[in-house]
């Protein structure tokens, strides 16, 4: 693949600060756009514009300027957190989608890709839940989830936009955790190896779908990369792994064996849980562009620890 001018919205989170790099290397021009400040972390050669997603002048300026090919949009507010400033929740996951949307109808984008979740999805599933079914979510992240991709479906057969997009389950990476639901699972292994202690939020046997970062993206860059031809739909299911809160706690014990890691179940954000699948079928996503995960719990876990390691004694806490 040639490379490419991608702009990236919510190029400060947890899924940009870890694409970067990887565009970079790709070859790719990139203008990571968000409204934190550049972090240390991101490589030199990308251009960082600070901007705020819920002002449409602010997405058109940046579009216009650097005339991507494609638009990665991340940008959003996460569950946990959406669920505590609903309306904020609403203005930079829905109106921002809109901006995008319509910054790349007004200048010609080729592509804009989606980040969806499996916040879209509601109670009451048959498992594991497959890509069409009824989308019921009991959170604003959610339902401004499936809003953005039925909007964006609009644009494309509208508009002739190439819209297209995954939903990701619970992400994990050598990272500190930024609000989602999913984010007992990573703080087991963060805080059991910098305080030697973790009391989840959830209980043993909740059971959510999660995916290792490394997967996470190149799932993203290879539904970008395949044909239009071959997709069949613009929103994929991707799946990897779906342990339970005790399977995660027991390999992080098998690594760190000195850890104690607790259970004290939050209402709210285990009603949350209780509402997402416990697994996702993503046959489609397997026969349109050959997806195929590559880690498991085990090597994700083999594969963090000596990440999270660094990074923890760099910040100043020993490992």
């Amino acid at each position: 693949m040639a490379p490419m001018k991608i702009l990236l919205t919510g190029a400060g989170g947890q899924i940009g600060t870890d694409m970067l790099p990887i565009l970079v290397a790709r070859g790719d021009e990139v203008l990571a756009f968000d409204l934190a400040p550049r972090p240390d972390t991101c490589p030199a050669e990308v251009e960082w514009m600070r901007g705020d997603i819920t002002y449409a002048e602010e997405v058109d300026s940046a579009v216009e300027r650097f005339q991507p090919d494609r638009i990665f949009h991340l940008a959003a507010i996460l569950s946990a957190v959406g669920e505590g400033v609903p309306h904020r929740a609403w203005r930079v996951n829905m109106e921002g989608t809109r901006h995008v949307l319509e910054a790349a109808r007004l200048f010609g984008v080729d592509q804009v890709f989606f980040t969806s979740t499996i916040a879209a999805f509601g109670p009451g599933l048959e498992q594991p839940v497959g890509d069409n079914v009824a989308l019921r979510p009991t959170t604003m992240y959610g339902l401004t989830k499936v809003a953005g991709e039925l909007l964006g479906e609009y644009y494309e057969h509208t508009f002739g936009i190439d819209f297209r997009g995954v939903r990701f389950p619970g992400l994990i990476n050598a990272g500190i955790p930024g609000g989602g639901t999913s984010d007992y699972a990573l703080f087991m292994y963060v805080d059991g190896m910098r305080s030697g202690r973790y009391e989840s939020f959830c209980t043993p046997e909740s059971m959510i779908p999660f995916m290792y970062m490394p997967d996470a993206i190149r799932a993203v860059l290879e539904l970008s990369d395949a044909p239009k031809a071959s997709l069949g739909q613009s929103i994929y299911n991707i799946a990897a792994m779906s342990p339970t809160a005790q399977e995660i706690a027991d390999a992080v014990k098998a690594r760190i064996p000195q850890v104690e890691l607790t259970f004290k179940p939050d209402p709210m954000r285990q009603a949350i849980l209780d509402s997402w699948p416990e697994a996702l079928d993503d046959t489609n996503a397997r026969r349109d562009w050959n997806w195929k995960h590559e880690f498991d719990l085990a090597a994700m876990s083999d594969d963090l620890m000596p990440q999270l390691k660094a990074l923890i004694e760099a910040a100043g806490v020993p490992a």
